[in-house]
């Protein structure tokens, strides 16, 4: 369902430059609040398209959940989970949705098979080729 939603709101696979942008046009990027020296993360901007916003959110829950399959996306989640504080779990959670929609459409422009565990799999290969 997700990647369905995915393809018919963007429609156009060469909509974007660089898959990095779909995080920001469906409105999972955090805001900026520059005030001199600092430079605070606000919450997510929420523009774009709402619903698929919410199915990538959903897709990200089941993947951090308990009965998520282990996956490259799920361990990266975890690490940032792990980090601790009060809202680490939820800003998880719209980071592993970012990065599920940059997936999505990167697999979409390039017609590459998922593979769960591919960083996973490299870093074995250099530390049994070193």
């Amino acid at each position: 369902m997700i990647a369905l939603t995915f393809v018919l709101t963007l429609e156009d696979k060469a909509r974007f430059a660089k898959s990095r942008d779909v995080g920001c046009y469906v409105g999972l990027r955090p805001r900026r609040g520059d005030s001199g020296q600092s430079q605070p993360q606000l919450r997510i901007t929420k523009e774009g398209d709402a619903y698929l916003r919410k199915m990538l959110v959903q897709g990200a829950h089941y993947i951090l959940g308990y009965r998520g399959p282990d996956t490259d996306l799920r361990r990266w989640g975890l690490k940032l989970a792990a980090r601790g504080g009060k809202r680490a779990k939820k800003a998880a959670i719209v980071a592993v949705a970012r990065k599920l929609g940059i997936l999505l459409h990167r697999l979409w422009v390039t017609g590459e098979v998922y593979e769960p565990l591919r960083n996973a799999q490299t870093q074995q290969m250099k530390t049994a080729a070193a």
